[in-house]
């Protein structure tokens, strides 16, 4: 019996070892911003940061296929990014972290990867959790 729990939880662990959190935005680095990262931490341990579109769209598209990535973007980057993510199977799903829901709501409404578009960090939080 004890042998079948430790594989459940071997098998648990493994699955979440394929999830990854990927934060786009130019102040991702702020005092708010990093509370944020390690309440998401608790949900999935590996989250990356970038500041520079370009990095991050290199790396994407580097990335091998296989573990799911999520990614949280500021609104300004995220219209710049979005569209190519809809055709990456690295990316599964996206999360707009904005100052104007209204706006961001409207451009991202073709893009089935974008899960939500929040203005405050706890209820994006809650949302990848809920995810």
């Amino acid at each position: 019996m004890a042998s079948s729990k430790t594989q459940a939880e071997h098998n648990k662990n493994a699955s979440l070892e394929t999830h990854s959190i990927f934060w786009l935005d130019t102040s991702v680095n702020n005092k708010e911003n990093r509370a944020a990262q390690q309440k998401l931490r608790k949900i999935i341990n590996q989250i990356r940061t970038c500041v520079d579109r370009k990095e991050f769209l290199d790396i994407i598209r580097t990335m091998q296929q296989g573990g799911l990535t999520i990614l949280i973007a500021s609104g300004q980057m995220s219209r710049i990014v979005v569209p190519e993510m809809q055709t990456l199977p690295q990316v599964s799903s996206i999360y707009v972290y904005c100052f104007d829901k209204e706006a961001n709501l409207q451009w991202s409404q073709p893009y089935n990867k974008v899960k939500a578009v929040r203005i405050k960090l706890d209820e994006l939080i809650d949302m990848i959790r809920a995810d």
